[in-house]
């Protein structure tokens, strides 16, 4: 299924405005929440792409407003990215104001999900330690 029939979908739920003019809208929201998701993972569409497993010119489009990815491309964009795809399509407000601890916790993980298990043994009791040491 692709993004387009999701987008038909929504148009007959809602009724609003005519099925071509909703999937620009929303493939506007999603190129930019795109960009933003990016922007909070201080990561490039070049390192988004390669943790998407996507080619790069094929990442670029998407973030353009230029192509729209099937319902499983998107689906695992969402995951990579540490979001969902309802806030990449613009569907789901809540929560979508970053803060900058919400933006940093955000990378944090993104981090850990690139790590070895040995790694990410190795900061979490970092991390413990940090913590620690601020109780002090």
């Amino acid at each position: 299924m692709s993004v387009r029939y999701v987008l038909i979908y929504i148009h007959n739920v809602r009724g609003r405005i005519d099925v071509d003019q909703e999937q620009y809208v929303l493939m506007e929201i999603f190129a930019q929440r795109l960009r933003e998701r990016a922007e909070q993972l201080d990561i490039s569409n070049a390192e988004a792409a390669r943790r998407c497993e996507l080619e790069e010119r094929r990442y670029a489009h998407y973030v353009a407003g230029r192509r729209e990815p099937d319902l499983s491309t998107l689906v695992k964009i969402a995951t990579v990215l540490g979001t969902t795809p309802n806030w990449l399509l613009g569907l789901d407000v809540a929560g979508s104001k970053a803060t900058v601890r919400s933006g940093l916790t955000d990378r944090l993980a993104n981090a850990a999900r690139e790590m070895s298990d040995r790694e990410l043994k190795l900061f979490v009791v970092q991390a413990e330690a940090v913590a620690r040491a601020r109780e002090v």
